[in-house]
C-alpha cells in the first residue's frame, strides 16, 4: 500500500501510540504488513516494545521504538520529530496510549482519578494537537475511545468521562482539518481479548462467569479481537477516505 503526499510516492508512514502490547501493537503490525513504517510509542515496558519492532523486522517491516510520556509536551514533540527525521514525515497517527483503573466513583482515591485526567485526556490532546501540526495533507488521525461511552458501565466514570472528551475532540478536529484532505475519526472497542483483558479474567475469582456475561450481552456472540479493531483501523487509514468526524462502535454490538 502507498499514498500520494506532496506529490510523491513513499511508503506511508505511522505512528502508534500504547503500540508496545495489546491492541495498539496489533494495530502496528497490522499497519507494518500493509508496507507502512512504523513508529511504536510507549511508556513502560522497552521489552514489549522492543520485541514489537523486532516482530516487525522479522517480517521484513520498518519500525522503530520510541519511549514518550504522552503527557509531556517536549516529549510528544519529540515524538514526532523523531518520526520525520527517521521516515521523513508523518501520514497516520493512531492513538491508542491509556490508563485504566475501574472502581466506583467513590472507591477512586485523586491519585488515580488524576492519573486516567493526565493521560487519557491532557496526553489525547498533547498527542492530537501535535498530529493537528504534523500529519501530511491526505493522511488520517484515528483516535482510539471505548465502548463504555455507549454503555456507560458502572465502575468507569472517570474513564468513560475522559473517552467522552476524546470523542469531542476528535468531531472538532475533523473541522479544522478537513481542508487538509486530512480525516479524523475515532474507534470505540468494547471488550477484546488482550493479554491483560486475558490475565484480568484468570485472576478474578468469577473471571468465567465474566467472560460467560460478557458473551452473553453481545449480539454478535463473542469477545473482540485485537484484528477486528485493526482491520478498521487499517480501512480508515487508507481506503474510507469520505468517513471523517465519526466515532466507530466496534463492540460486536455490545454498545447498541
Amino acid at each position: 500500500m502507498s499514498i500520494t503526499t506532496q506529490g510523491h510516492i513513499n511508503h506511508p508512514v505511522a505512528i502508534i501510540t500504547g503500540g508496545s502490547r495489546g491492541i495498539g501493537r496489533c494495530i502496528a503490525e497490522s499497519l507494518a504488513a500493509e508496507h507502512y513504517q512504523v513508529i511504536i510509542s510507549y511508556q513502560n515496558g522497552t521489552p514489549n516494545a522492543e520485541a514489537a519492532v523486532a516482530r516487525i523486522r522479522e517480517a521484513a517491516g520498518k519500525a522503530i521504538a520510541v519511549s514518550a510520556d504522552i503527557a509531556d509536551e517536549a516529549a510528544v514533540t519529540m515524538l514526532f520529530d523523531t518520526a520525520e527525521k527517521a521516515f521523513g514525515g508523518v501520514d497516520v497517527v493512531v492513538h491508542a496510549a491509556a490508563v485504566l483503573t475501574a472502581k466506583p466513583l467513590t472507591e477512586l482515591t485523586i491519585t488515580e482519578i488524576d492519573s486516567m485526567i493526565t493521560t487519557n485526556l491532557r496526553g489525547s490532546l498533547l498527542v492530537n494537537r501535535q498530529a493537528a501540526k504534523k500529519i501530511r495533507p491526505g493522511g488520517s488521525l484515528i483516535n482510539l475511545s471505548s465502548a463504555v461511552t455507549n454503555n456507560h458501565a458502572a465502575g468507569y466514570s472517570v474513564y468513560t468521562a475522559t473517552k467522552a472528551g476524546l470523542e469531542a475532540v476528535t468531531k472538532v478536529l475533523a473541522r479544522e482539518l478537513g481542508n487538509q484532505g486530512i480525516t479524523v475519526n475515532a474507534i470505540a472497542p468494547g471488550p477484546t481479548e488482550t493479554e491483560m483483558f486475558k490475565s484480568d479474567l484468570e485472576n478474578s475469582p468469577n473471571g468465567e462467569q465474566m467472560r460467560q456475561a460478557i458473551i452473553g450481552m453481545t449480539p454478535l456472540g463473542r469477545i473482540g479481537k485485537p484484528d477486528d479493531i485493526a482491520d478498521v483501523v487499517l480501512a480508515l487509514a487508507a481506503k474510507m477516505r469520505w468517513v471523517t468526524g465519526q466515532v466507530i462502535h466496534v463492540s460486536g454490538g455490545i454498545a447498541i
